[in-house]
This record gives C-alpha cells, sequence and structure tokens, in this order.
C-alpha cells in the first residue's frame, strides 16, 4: 500500500498508521491457511498463553509440566496453561503424554480463572489405556466431560505414549476425538454442563503430577 502524505498531518500520525498496518500483518500471519493458530509459537509461552511458570517449553516444541516442591499429585493447583484468548465455537487439538496414573484437563469457556472448575468445562485428560477391555468408562476417564459425562468408548494409549485429542465447540454442542475416534458428541445444554458460560477462556489443569504436550493449536469456527 502507498503512503499517502497529507497537508497538516504531523508525521508521527503517519508513523502511527504504518505501524499499525505492520501490526496487523503480524497478526494475520500468526495464523496458517486453514486458520490454526499454534499456541506455541516462538520459543516461550508468552505469546498466545500465560501461566505461573509451572509450565516448560523445551528446543524440541514440547510444553513439560514439572511439579513444583510440595506438590504430591492428585490436588488441583493454580498455575494452569491458559490461552491468552477467549473462544466461543473454535476447534482445538494438540498431543498429549502422561506418566503412570497421571491427570489432568482440557478446559474450556471458563468464564471465571480462579474457579474454573465451576466455572468452565473440563475434557479430562487421564491414564485410561491400561483400563481392561469392557471395564466401566466414567467421566474422569480420557475423553469424558467433567461434570457426569463418560466417553462412549477408551481409546486412550498406555501411559508413555503419546496421544491426539481434538475438541470442537459448534453449533451449541462439543464434541471430543481421542486418536481419531469420537468419543463424546453432547450438546452444551446437557443437564450437568448447561450453567456453564457460552464463551470464555481454554487451557489445561495443573494437577500437580507430570506431563507433556505438543503441537496445541486452536481457530476459531
Amino acid at each position: 500500500m502507498r503512503a499517502r502524505f497529507t497537508k497538516g498531518k504531523p508525521m508521527r500520525y503517519t508513523i502511527a498508521v504504518t505501524f499499525a498496518l505492520v501490526v496487523g500483518t503480524s497478526v494475520s500471519l500468526a495464523q496458517d491457511k486453514d486458520g490454526w493458530t499454534s499456541l506455541l509459537e516462538g520459543k516461550d509461552l508468552t505469546k498466545h498463553c500465560f501461566t505461573k511458570g509451572n509450565w516448560i517449553l523445551g528446543e524440541d516444541g514440547v510444553v513439560a509440566l514439572k511439579p513444583r516442591k510440595g506438590e504430591s499429585g492428585w490436588q488441583r493447583y493454580d498455575a494452569y496453561l491458559w490461552a491468552k484468548k477467549q473462544y466461543k465455537d473454535f476447534e482445538a487439538e494438540f498431543e498429549y503424554k502422561l506418566e503412570k496414573g497421571g491427570n489432568s484437563g482440557f478446559y474450556f469457556h471458563v468464564g471465571d480463572l480462579k474457579e474454573p472448575v465451576k466455572r468452565g468445562i473440563e475434557v479430562q485428560i487421564y491414564d485410561s489405556g491400561n483400563k481392561p477391555a469392557g471395564a466401566k468408562l466414567t467421566d474422569h476417564d480420557s475423553g469424558g466431560i467433567i461434570p457426569g459425562i463418560p466417553p462412549t468408548k477408551n481409546t486412550a494409549r498406555k501411559f508413555g505414549e503419546w496421544n491426539r485429542m481434538r475438541v470442537t465447540v459448534k453449533s451449541s454442542k462439543v464434541t471430543v476425538e481421542l486418536n481419531g475416534e469420537v468419543v463424546n458428541d453432547v450438546p452444551l445444554d446437557y443437564k450437568t454442563i448447561k450453567d456453564r458460560p457460552p464463551t470464555g477462556y481454554i487451557g489445561f489443569q495443573d494437577h500437580g503430577l507430570p506431563m507433556w504436550l505438543r503441537n496445541i493449536k486452536v481457530r476459531e469456527l
């Protein structure tokens, strides 16, 4: 675009316009051709995310949750990994890996960061890969929606292996895919989640247990 100089406009006006154009271009370039934004873009977690520092991004592009001194696991701590942008209808995809007994969750439509469990919806991430075939599943198995909605099948891989999860929120329903198979598909007005906000933050739970994430991306729908 050719810059147009207008008589009477100070130089700082032209600089401001040019800066705005550059910033706008850089934001658009953060998305790929299909509209996906990588939350792990850059060499740290500050471009698209925020946290209290319990998550470490390695040079290999893997985010590791390292429990702090004194954290024993199986408690809810406050160092969640949050995306800065809030979403209503969206698609999120990521890979996760757990240790034996590992536990975490992907949160969305969180309206209050101080009360994510009560003011948001959680898609469970859990070490479910070793459950016997045919074992009863609960909302605390991978792909379950908390509160109260178990996955329809167990497609989780054994601890130590990478799992791929996709969460789609569109047309007033949430669909969860785990390792290429749909394991949940429920309306957002389902009785146990109908009181949750229609929009909000997305992020990953800090349960005081080691876990790893990679290839985290999200796009608005």
